[in-house]
C-alpha cells in the first residue's frame, strides 16, 4: 500500500520543538522540490480540473446538478478607513443554528436568484441563477488582507452585506462581543464538472471539496478519521491512498503560532508516528508526504530507515530549503 499525505502549512512556521517521527521520515527519505501550489491547486492539478476548481458544486455535492454554484463562505470584514480586512470563517465562532438562520434569511430574500445552503456552519454553498466573477480562492487565502481585490460581484456582495447587516444572529453577535457575520467570501464558481480523474483509490478529508473531486473520479471517498490508525484499519492492502490533513492551514494563514504548533503536535502523535511504525512493520510500503504550499514533496520507504546517517532535523531546516 501507499500511503499519501496532503499536509498544507507543515513547514509555515515550525518553531523549536521536536517531533520524532515527523523528523525520521523526512531525514531518511527522499525530499524533492515540487510546484509551489495552495491546496486548492493541488487538488485542481491532481485530479485533471485544467480550467476552473468548481468549488461551490463540489461542496454541494451529487444534488448540484447541471446549475451555477458558488462557494459562499460566511466571513467578517472589518471596515477601515480605506480598505476591508477578511477575517474567515477559520477565524470565528459560528454555531449551526445561527448559520441555519442566516441562510434562511438570504434564501427568503434572494428566492429566484440563488440558493443558499449551509454545508457546515463555516461552509455554506449557493445556486445562481445567473453566472458571476468571483475569486478564485478561498477566505482563507486573503485572510488579514485587503478583501477589495477579489470581491467579485459588487452590487450582489452589497446586498447580501445590508441584508446580514440587521440580523439578529449578528445584533446578539456583537451585544456578545463576538465578530457579526456581515459578508460571505464568493469564490470558486461554476457548474458541477463533468469528470474527473486522479491516481488514487480512496480519499479521506474534512474538506469537501476533496471528497466531491475524489467522488466525481469515482474513488471511495471518506470524512477524514481521527488518526492514522482508524484510516488504515479501513483501508486495502493495495494501491494508492490519500489523506488530506489540512487542519493546520487555518493556524498559519491567521498567523497563530501557538496553535499552530500544538497542530503539528497532534499530528505527530495521531499520525506521523503510527504511520511510522506502519512503514516499520510493512503494513505500507510507501510514505509520501505532499507540502504544496512549500513546494516539497517527501517519500519513504522501509528500506530508507535504515540510512542511519541521515540524522533526524528540526522542520525549520526542511523550511529553510523551501523558502
Amino acid at each position: 500500500m501507499h500511503a499519501e499525505l496532503i499536509v498544507p502549512a507543515l513547514l509555515a512556521a515550525p518553531g523549536a520543538a521536536r517531533y520524532p517521527a515527523l523528523e525520521l521520515l523526512l531525514a531518511r527519505g527522499r525530499g524533492e522540490a515540487a510546484d509551489f501550489l495552495s491546496l486548492e491547486q493541488f487538488l485542481a492539478e491532481a485530479f485533471a480540473q485544467p480550467d476552473r476548481l468548481a468549488a461551490g458544486a463540489l461542496t454541494t455535492g451529487e444534488k448540484a446538478g447541471d446549475a451555477w454554484w458558488v462557494r459562499a463562505d460566511p466571513v467578517h470584514l472589518r471596515v477601515l478607513r480605506d480598505r476591508a480586512i477578511v477575517a474567515p470563517a477559520e477565524a470565528l465562532e459560528l454555531a449551526q443554528d445561527e448559520a441555519d438562520a442566516l441562510v434562511d434569511e438570504l434564501n427568503r430574500h434572494f428566492s429566484g436568484a440563488a440558493e443558499f445552503r449551509s454545508i457546515e456552519p463555516r461552509r455554506w454553498t449557493a445556486r445562481l441563477a445567473q453566472e458571476g466573477a468571483f475569486a478564485a480562492a478561498p477566505a482563507l487565502d486573503a485572510a488579514g488582507r485587503d478583501a477589495g481585490a477579489a470581491r467579485g460581484d459588487d452590487a450582489l456582495l452589497t446586498e447580501i452585506q445590508m441584508l446580514l447587516h440587521a440580523h439578529p444572529v449578528n445584533e446578539a453577535r456583537e451585544a456578545r462581543g463576538e465578530p457579526a457575520i456581515n459578508s460571505l467570501w464568493l469564490w470558486g464558481g461554476g457548474p458541477a464538472p463533468a469528470h474527473a480523474s486522479g491516481p488514487w483509490r480512496s480519499v479521506a478529508a474534512a474538506d469537501p471539496v476533496a471528497r466531491g473531486l475524489a467522488r466525481l473520479a469515482g474513488m471511495r471517498h471518506d470524512a477524514l478519521p481521527a488518526s492514522a490508525e482508524a484510516w488504515l484499519a479501513r483501508l486495502p492492502e493495495d494501491g494508492r491512498h490519500l489523506a488530506v490533513l489540512d487542519a493546520l492551514r487555518a493556524p498559519a494563514a491567521l498567523e497563530q503560532q501557538a496553535p499552530l504548533e500544538e497542530g503539528i503536535v497532534a499530528l505527530e502523535r495521531l499520525w506521523f508516528a503510527p504511520l511510522l511504525a506502519a512503514l516499520r512493520a510493512e503494513r505500507i510500503g510507501m510514505l509520501t508526504v505532499h507540502v504544496p504550499d512549500a513546494g516539497r514533496r517527501f517519500e519513504t520507504i522501509r528500506g530508507d530507515l535504515r540510512r542511519i546517517w541521515r540524522r533526524p532535523r528540526r522542520l525549520a531546516h526542511y523550511a529553510a530549503e523551501a523558502a
